[in-house]
């Protein structure tokens, strides 16, 4: 009897586990990857302007998520600057900060003179719907608003504009 009572408890133990899983995972979407039509999203950007990421489809974007704390970020933004720079008229860039208070990002910017868009993304929810973990993750997007190329790890002026060739 006791052998018989371990066994049932085993199974239902089992049984349970399998049913949190299944009823905990129900209803979340999973990230988007390379070769998936790109998350549609609107986000404020530092002037308190709503941007979508529909109203660049037919160009290609680069999103960069990033903190203003993150070390390799801050010795990426001269190469994101750099890429503004010299492509802002064939691909548009979008600098997503994670989960900081716009005035960091603002006096950040301006430390660095910037002049990209950056884009708010305070509870950290547009990161998530790309499966970012960490940063700077980047993400390029081709003109059908497909992901083609997703970097973990900071990105040069060089890797980006190889990218963005192979889609412009």
């Amino acid at each position: 009897m006791n052998r018989r009572f371990v066994t049932t408890l085993v199974l239902a133990v089992v049984v349970g586990l399998f049913v949190y899983a299944f009823l905990g995972f129900k209803g979340k979407t999973e990230a988007v990857k390379v070769g998936m039509p790109a998350y549609d999203f609107q986000r404020e950007d530092l002037t308190g302007k709503q941007i979508k990421l529909s109203d660049y489809k037919g160009k290609v974007v680069v999103l960069n998520f990033f903190t203003t704390w993150c070390p390799p970020c801050i010795e990426e933004a001269p190469e994101l600057q750099k890429f503004e720079d010299a492509y802002k008229d064939k691909a548009k860039l979008l600098i997503i900060d994670r989960q900081e208070p716009k005035e960091r990002v603002q006096k950040f910017v301006q430390e660095k003179k910037s002049t990209s868009t950056y884009l708010l993304d305070i509870d950290d929810s547009l990161a998530k719907k790309y499966g970012v973990v960490g940063q700077p993750e980047t993400f390029v997007i081709d003109r059908q608003g497909i992901i083609r190329e997703h970097i973990k790890g900071p990105v040069t002026f060089d890797s980006l504009v190889q990218m963005v060739k192979k889609y412009e």
